[in-house]
């Protein structure tokens, strides 16, 4: 590793502030990105003035941008921007805010997500069908198709999976079911009821493949995260956590002319990149968080990030001992965005800070020195990884 290597400008992670999660009511998405904000800069052992970036980024409604640093009171500031690119936006985020304190530009750099999509009296599922403006181009040529929602997309994604390699449902519940085991030992996590494979059998579909509990949950809530200097971390009250290595990856086809849709993702590129940086391979990770904002996600990123071979990803999640708890490769062990909470790209990061502090409680892992960190959005065409250090 390049630990040994770094510098006392070297970024860490010193703070995590998370709200409640779920069904949560009465709250804009810039409350809860407020909120976090907030409780991670306190969890750090800072206050507000000592606050000198600010990274913003909003979920499904949108509406967290630039304005939160007039609601936090925030002055003065040498960092200020939104950045989206849909899940991956919290891990670019972290290599921003990295790059920006290793070059002097702040110190103390805070990266806030919110969001409040869910509405009471109202279906979950009333989040992704909301009125959009008349599509045109290319948008419309595929609209017109009928596949217009995420689930359609990711699912034609997982059926290509499945006929070119063989994979099954029953490997796809496999993950889910996995999950759900994490998020028994999640005080946090919305879904904590055990499920078997024969309840995801038995579970309605939503977009064949894809059955009920093979998509994410959604969740009102808000996450933010403190980078700082490794030099200003050693006097702060948490245990630092090391921005080891980072990379991102965006394909740029957008089911346009793709021939590898839904069998190779953009975390084939991102992932080799972050570790090579970080002096790491796949064999010194201990825990993988990945981005599942369905099983299918999951499935296919150990795949391209070598956690197992190209196609054989259904067999390798299936396989018992593999990847629930107490398994061979820890992988979402707070549950993920399947059962625990969906706040895009930061459900991954925050249960890695959390597994790198050592600081998980029931569902902490011993060996945790190593944690990889995965981001996808828009329909698999952006990634971001990041290695992370205790």
């Amino acid at each position: 590793m390049n630990q040994k290597h770094r510098s006392p400008r070297s970024p860490v992670i010193v703070g995590l502030g998370m709200t409640e999660m779920g069904k949560v009511y009465g709250k804009s998405a810039r409350q809860f990105a407020a909120e976090a904000t907030r409780r991670a800069v306190s969890d750090a052992g800072l206050a507000l003035a000592d606050v000198d970036g600010l990274l913003v980024s909003a979920g499904v409604t949108n509406d967290v941008g630039l304005e939160l640093q007039v609601d936090l009171n925030l002055r003065d500031l040498n960092v200020l921007s939104t950045m989206h690119a849909f899940g991956s936006s919290a891990g670019a985020m972290i290599q921003f805010a990295s790059m920006a304190v290793e070059a002097g530009m702040a110190e103390v750099i805070v990266c806030a997500f919110g969001d409040a999509p869910l509405k009471e009296g109202k279906a979950s599922g009333d989040v992704y069908s909301a009125k959009r403006r008349a599509p045109s181009g290319w948008s419309g040529l595929q609209r017109s198709t009928g596949a217009a929602s995420p689930n359609m997309l990711y699912s034609l994604a997982a059926r290509r999976h499945m006929i070119t390699y063989g994979t099954t449902s029953e490997q796809l519940a496999a993950v889910a079911v996995a999950q759900r085991q994490w998020a028994m030992m999640n005080p946090l996590a919305q879904m904590r009821k055990p499920i078997t494979v024969d309840d995801h059998q038995k579970s309605r579909i939503i977009s064949d493949p894809f059955h009920l509990f093979d998509c994410c949950v959604v969740s009102n809530g808000g996450v933010a995260v403190v980078v700082t200097t490794a030099e200003r971390a050693a006097h702060l009250q948490q245990p630092p956590v090391n921005v080891l290595g980072w990379a991102q990856s965006h394909p740029g086809t957008v089911l346009r002319r793709n021939d590898d849709f839904g069998l190779v993702t953009g975390a084939a590129r991102s992932g080799p990149a972050a570790m090579a940086m970080a002096g790491v391979t796949t064999e010194d990770i201990d825990i993988v968080e990945l981005y599942d904002c369905y099983t299918y996600t999951a499935l296919v990123s150990l795949e391209d990030y070598g956690f197992c071979a190209k196609g054989e990803g259904g067999e390798f999640v299936a396989t018992p001992g593999n990847i629930g708890p107490g398994g061979k490769l820890k992988v979402n062990t707070g549950g993920g965005q399947l059962s625990s909470y969906y706040m895009w790209g930061m459900t991954p990061l925050s249960e890695a800070i959390i597994q790198a502090r050592g600081q998980a409680g029931e569902r902490q892992q011993e060996q945790h020195d190593l944690v990889l960190v995965s981001g996808n959005g828009g329909i698999l065409d952006h990634h971001s990884t990041l290695v992370l250090s205790s």
